[in-house]
């Protein structure tokens, strides 16, 4: 698994309490919210702040792409590395 992938996948877990998770169980592509991992939109503005705070990405809600960027482990792994560059 991909060091980024992992960090994420654990960031989610570390931010959003998801004790009984581990990052093995959240699959790359498996959609965030509602189907797949059901996170819902609370759980999207602390997971927001959580990797704002971790890789000092620029986040705006109101940006049609922030929908995409958070669709799936994979997606957000390609703009973090994005917004890293």
């Amino acid at each position: 698994m991909n060091d980024l992938h992992h960090e994420i996948k654990q960031l989610i877990i570390d931010s959003l309490d998801l004790e009984d998770m581990t990052p093995a169980d959240i699959d790359n592509t498996e959609p965030l919210f509602v189907d797949g991992l059901g996170l819902d939109s609370i759980d999207a503005l602390e997971l927001g702040l959580a990797i704002k705070k971790q890789y000092g990405v620029t986040l705006d809600a109101s940006d049609s792409d922030t929908k995409r960027h958070f669709a799936c482990v994979d997606n957000l792994v390609s703009f973090v590395k994005s917004q890293q560059n």
